[in-house]
């Protein structure tokens, strides 16, 4: 049987790239998909692609950063496919500038899209799943949240995106936590791979070959979020998965490390010593993207 029979997953930004290859991998395991993108004509591409393998999917533009017409997605999956089930917020834009040439309007598009977005479809999902859960049904819900590694470590000249995705991983956990009491699941993905967001910037190095494996195929994470859309990950929930080429890991968090303790109020000329002691004991941090 295939893992996602007759699920109903909205995708968004799923025009291209990692959503289209996601879109196309949850149809081909049986699931019916409601293809959200900015560009209405590359989401109804990518619908002819699905049903031409005879595939369920439905096209939908709505703006997920409005928070009314998000929900006019959610209505969309339930009206046409009868409820929804999972929901992968996968859109995502770049305005990358250093820091000291990044205006306000590069800082509010990132975040509109990419944390604002999270927020606004996910919040009418929870919404959908909690009045069910409320009326006795069995809830199997799933949110697949996208982060990145610019979030979870930073990369110059992306502070807006890497603010956004940092955001995003604080929000899957502060999710998951308060979820589950409904049947919800919340993961989230820090994925490398080639895409319309990165083409440019890491051209060279995310090239297809030739010939062999293609390392940064967005197909190659595909999988992973298939199966955490599917009913065999109920019991995965607040973990942030990193993929890249055929690797799989799970990001190891912040988490409080050494401590000294004055047992009362430091005077300041004793902060120093205090934190040259910590700093000689600390495990050293990723280097941020870049640097």
């Amino acid at each position: 049987m295939r893992q996602c029979e007759n699920r109903v997953v909205v995708i968004t930004g799923a025009g291209g790239g990692l959503g289209r290859a996601y879109a196309q991998a949850f149809a081909a395991e049986g699931a019916r998909v409601v293809v959200n993108d900015i560009n209405r004509e590359a989401a109804q591409a990518v619908v002819a692609q699905i049903e031409a393998l005879g595939g369920v999917a439905v096209a939908n533009s709505n703006d997920i950063t409005r928070y009314d017409d998000a929900g006019l997605i959610v209505r969309q999956a339930v009206e046409t496919f009868g409820g929804l089930d999972v929901l992968v917020n996968n859109a995502g834009i770049c305005r990358d500038r250093m820091f000291a040439s990044l205006t306000e309007a590069d800082w509010d598009a990132v975040i509109a899209v990419h944390l604002k977005g999270h927020f606004c479809l996910s919040s009418h999902a929870v919404r959908y799943w909690r009045e069910q859960a409320k009326g006795g049904l069995a809830v199997a819900a799933r949110i697949i949240n996208t982060s990145s590694g610019a979030g979870l470590q930073g990369s110059i000249g992306q502070s807006n995106y890497a603010a956004a995705k940092g955001g995003i991983a604080a929000l899957t956990l502060v999710q998951a936590a308060e979820l589950g009491r409904y049947g919800i699941t919340v993961n989230a993905l820090a994925p490398a791979a080639r895409t319309g967001m990165t083409e440019d910037v890491f051209a060279e190095v995310m090239k297809q070959p030739d010939q062999g494996f293609d390392y940064f195929a967005p197909e190659n994470v595909a999988p992973l979020v298939v199966w955490l859309g599917s009913t065999a990950s109920q019991a995965v929930t607040g973990q942030m998965f990193e993929v890249e080429g055929g690797k799989v890991s799970i990001a190891d968090g912040w988490r409080r490390g050494p401590q000294v303790d004055n047992q009362g109020r430091w005077a300041v000329a004793e902060v120093g010593a205090a934190v040259e002691q910590l700093l000689g004991q600390v495990v050293p941090a990723q280097k941020v993207y870049g640097s």
